[in-house]
């Protein structure tokens, strides 16, 4: 059956001569692995260039709910991030990115409300041209509401310590170790409660966003326990230091 979805691309390897394996985020069917077929020959021209982390693209597929891997029948582009793949600072955001939601993305339903968080993540993240440090941070703060552990807002001035463990802003350090200083804590809670726009008004130093964004990642790998480390992460970490 052939069916048309959307999708946007995580991660691809090579699967033969010719073929590459594209796992992507589909609007229809969540998580999915694709086999494109023609990818790594010479007159594949640009359609290979479309295949790079947080490309948007339009997909036309021979689709049989049975199979592991689909079949792409044929793409195209439906938002080209232009600027990200222009600017090095960009890029190797898409690249942490993407490898981060090739890890975290397990779902094989369709969550048409994710797919949207990250397709206007994208977009927003490709027209800004200015104040664009803080949104690796800002994005994963959001994101973790559609993974199932958004933490719970501080109720009061007193809880000034982020508990990982349990998802929530406490007065006094847990017993059991796991949570964020009282500096670190704040800024936490300014990204967790704030949009894209406004997190670009939260002022870091590099050493101190490298540090709020270890501190996030460490959040993650409590509640996703099978997430892999992230190759992408000292580099990030290098050019935004």
């Amino acid at each position: 059956m052939i069916e048309k979805s959307k999708g946007i691309v995580l991660h691809n390897l090579k699967y033969t001569d010719s073929g590459v394996v594209v796992q992507m985020y589909t609007l229809k069917s969540g998580r999915q692995s694709f086999l494109i077929r023609g990818m790594r020959k010479k007159n594949s021209g640009k359609k290979s260039a479309l295949l790079q982390p947080l490309f948007i693209l339009d997909l036309e597929l021979y689709y049989r709910k049975s199979r592991d891997m689909q079949v792409v029948r044929d793409f195209s582009v439906s938002y080209s991030p232009a600027d990200i793949f222009a600017n090095i600072k960009k890029t190797s955001v898409a690249m942490f990115l993407g490898e981060v939601l090739t890890s975290v993305l397990r779902e094989e339903s369709p969550n048409r409300d994710l797919f949207t968080f990250l397709e206007d993540s994208i977009i927003y993240f490709d027209r800004c041209r200015d104040n664009f440090a803080n949104f690796h941070i800002a994005f994963l703060a959001g994101l973790g509401s559609y993974l199932g552990f958004e933490p719970r807002s501080a109720t009061g001035t007193d809880d000034i310590y982020f508990d990982m463990i349990n998802g929530a802003f406490v007065p006094a350090p847990p017993l059991h170790g796991s949570y964020a200083g009282r500096e670190i804590s704040g800024i936490l809670a300014a990204f967790f409660s704030s949009s894209f726009e406004n997190c670009s008004n939260i002022s870091l130093n590099g050493a101190l966003r490298n540090e709020v964004l270890g501190t996030l990642m460490n959040y993650y790998s409590i509640h996703l326990p099978g997430l892999k480390k992230i190759r992408s992460l000292d580099v990030l970490k290098e050019v935004y230091g």
